[in-house]
């Protein structure tokens, strides 16, 4: 955009123009949008916006931009936390008038056009996500550019709150952003999910003088319904039944990876037009399918949080939750994607009261370092003077996901930093603040109580989201299935047909046991592991198709059960396609909790495949204790399993039975003592694979 050289007139004309621009030429300025555009070009203020999603937060932004711009101002910098919402913005900043630009990790060979046109001058606007800030190519060439930024915008401002339900540690290096800039450089934060706790603490954080604009939450075109007391395949069913029955198109969100890759493919098999998208998905494939999803060419997106935060496409008709979020407030932000630009949207929650507590808690804790993880990694890193994550994960016995989320705050914090593909040490001590951490954490557990409350469908769904998100304009909806008792789609009951279709499909799913390639570094066997084919569970992690075997399985020791010897029985069956040999015996894992049940699967499998039942494995000493690294349990493993000379190994394939596998380390020195005893290509096949 050309600097105009003239004085600007009053901020509300270019407020008008923007919005005019974007929505139409019928759309009129809101008093605290006017509010916030005044405050930012005139007083340089700083302004917190905690509006409704869709109620043009953006459209104040992109106002401020305009008349910044032509008073020859800097460009406008936004921290935004998703591609997604990047791609969005910079169609937004497009419609308004604004050339934009963004830096992100999936576009590093656009990087040096960008600054190029940010030293010219030639960019009004430069979106980068929080992670961008903490690397020092982005530091080295675009910081000093920074400082004479004429607005700097904080989208979704929740993430800097330690309060927020999606916490980012990188938001936190907005503070040498904000040092960097000007000192009468105005900056806008804006959220649609803060409550009094987390607007008080992103004001705070913003500076004593931050203007405040709050504004009523609840969103007129949404019916909030609850449908409890459905299980998990009904659950399934009822899916399907709801894309048969609701309009338009819309978002499954889902709690897992897994659960969303299920919930795609048999939506799929039933002849749905849908695609799944998580945090693991190509960059490419998240514009595809975004893309897809905005030209109704999809019936559904399944998707986990990943797809979530400033996506826009104003006619979303409905958002289904198969499982609840763990707050109120992520359930708010995510169900509020629909009905933007309608007068009717579904938002439908299909709680998992078997599953959910435990997620619920899983994420209460999540991101919160453990000071003794935290000990073990920076005492590594200072010892070895760096470390892949591979290889600390192989040290320190850490869970990949909780690891690389210590090594973010421990960053952020400055103890460790990242060269290349390797962490180091930075020397700087990191203090465990127990307070800090205790009351984040029992924050969270109180948000669960609320979403438990929530899905128990006794009051008001909007009323209770509203509660939880500090609205004084809170208030009975009379819209949802709690004020009208009225429920959308398929009602309380999906299709019999539908239930038993979910029923055979997930109990006809393929779980791969992947064999370990590698031992771990330090083992004291080192190298490439063969001899061990891919195997199968029955069942994974949460595994709706077999419920009873889960908790069976994850119960005391006994025989296994009918049930479960003719699982096992069905799965072989389905599997035996894919052998490389047909087996010629059935070997069980020596257990020391479970004996019975372990011996009891390998006998009855054996049996009905008339294979010999032998027993050459033998097992001394105690389990090796939870935690410790992967050297070290292979080590434990390689000290307490032998072979027994007595019984000789056939040269065949052998199907090598465990009723519960993880790590599966113990598969694999199984396996390898079987292989080096002579056996073909060892098979393991496992009840429950956890995740």
């Amino acid at each position: 955009m050309a600097v105009n050289e003239a004085a600007p007139g009053l901020a509300g004309e270019y407020l008008v123009r923007v919005l005019a621009a974007m929505v139409g030429p019928d759309a009129r300025p809101r008093s605290d949008q006017l509010a916030a555009v005044e405050a930012l070009v005139h007083d340089r203020r700083r302004v917190l916006l905690v509006q409704a999603t869709g109620w043009g937060k953006s459209a104040t932004y992109w106002a401020a931009t305009s008349a910044l711009r032509h008073q020859g101002r800097g460009p406008t910098i936004v921290i935004s936390p998703l591609l997604a919402l990047m791609r969005d913005q910079i169609d937004a900043a497009g419609r308004a008038g604004l050339q934009a630009e963004t830096v992100n990790s999936s576009n590093p060979e656009d990087w040096h056009a960008v600054f190029d046109r940010l030293a010219g001058d030639e960019l009004d606007v430069l979106l980068v996500s929080p992670e961008r800030l903490a690397n020092p190519r982005f530091a080295e060439q675009a910081l000093p550019l920074l400082a004479r930024a004429g607005l700097l915008v904080i989208d979704e401002a929740h993430c800097i709150s330690d309060w927020g339900f999606d916490f980012r540690p990188d938001y936190q290096r907005l503070s040498r952003l904000l040092a960097e800039m000007a000192p009468d450089s105005p900056v806008l934060a804006t959220t649609a999910t803060a409550n009094a706790r987390v607007t008080d603490d992103v004001a705070a954080q913003l500076g004593p003088a931050t203007l405040v604009l709050r504004g009523p939450l609840a969103r007129a075109s949404l019916r909030l319904a609850v449908v409890p007391g459905i299980d998990a395949v009904q659950r399934l069913a009822w899916v399907s039944d709801a894309l048969r029955d609701l309009p338009g198109s819309g978002i499954v969100y889902a709690l897992t990876v897994e659960q969303v890759t299920s919930i795609t493919s048999f939506l799929t098999e039933q002849g749905y037009p849908v695609a799944a998208y998580t945090g693991q998905t190509d960059p490419e494939d998240r514009q595809r399918i975004e893309s897809a999803l905005r030209d109704n060419r999809l019936k559904a997106v399944v998707a986990t949080s990943a797809l979530g935060m400033g996506y826009d496409k104003p006619d979303l008709g409905f958002c289904i939750h198969v499982g609840s979020p763990d707050s109120p407030v992520a359930y708010y932000q995510q169900v509020g994607r629909a009905g933007r630009a309608l007068d009717t949207a579904a938002g439908v929650l299909l709680p998992a009261a078997e599953s959910d507590p435990r997620i619920w808690d899983y994420f209460a804790t999540a991101s919160i370092p453990d000071p003794d993880a935290a000990d073990r990694v920076l005492t590594l890193l200072d010892r070895s003077g760096g470390q892949t994550v591979v290889d600390i994960e192989s040290e320190t016995g850490l869970r990949r996901g909780r690891l690389e989320a210590l090594l973010k705050i421990l960053r952020v914090d400055g103890s460790v930093d990242r060269v290349g593909t390797a962490w180091t040490a930075t020397g700087t001590p990191w203090r465990y603040d127990a307070a800090k951490y205790d009351a984040v954490v029992a924050a969270r557990r109180a948000e669960a109580d609320l979403m438990r409350a929530y899905a128990s469908g006794r009051r008001c769904l909007m009323q209770i989201l509203t509660e939880a998100l500090d609205d004084p304009a809170s208030a009975a909806c009379g819209r949802c299935s709690v004020c009208t008792g009225e429920l959308p789609g398929p009602g309380r009951e999906p299709d019999p047909a539908r239930v038993e279709a979910a029923r055979r499909y997930l109990r006809g799913r393929v779980h791969p046991l992947e064999p370990r390639k590698l031992w771990p570094r330090g083992a004291s066997r080192s190298g490439r592991i063969g001899g061990i084919s891919v195997g199968r569970a029955l069942a994974y992690a949460d595994d709706p198709a077999w419920p009873t075997l889960t908790s069976e399985l994850a119960g005391p020791d006994g025989p296994p059960s009918p049930e479960l010897r003719d699982a096992l029985v069905e799965l072989l069956t389905r599997w035996r396609g894919d052998w490389p040999e047909r087996p010629v015996a059935v070997v069980p894992v020596p257990s020391h909790t479970h004996p019975l049940r372990v011996d009891g699967m390998a006998a009855h499998i054996a049996a009905v495949g008339r294979l010999p039942l032998l027993r050459p494995l033998r097992s001394s000493g105690a389990p090796a204790p939870v935690g410790v690294s992967s050297a070290r349990r292979v080590g434990h493993l390689l000290d307490m399993l032998s072979l027994d000379a007595d019984v000789p190994v056939p040269a065949g394939s052998i199907l090598l039975v465990d009723d519960v596998a993880r790590t599966q380390w113990t598969l694999t020195v199984a396996g390898t003592l079987l292989v080096g005893a002579g056996a073909g290509a060892v098979l393991p096949l496992v009840g429950h694979r956890l995740p």
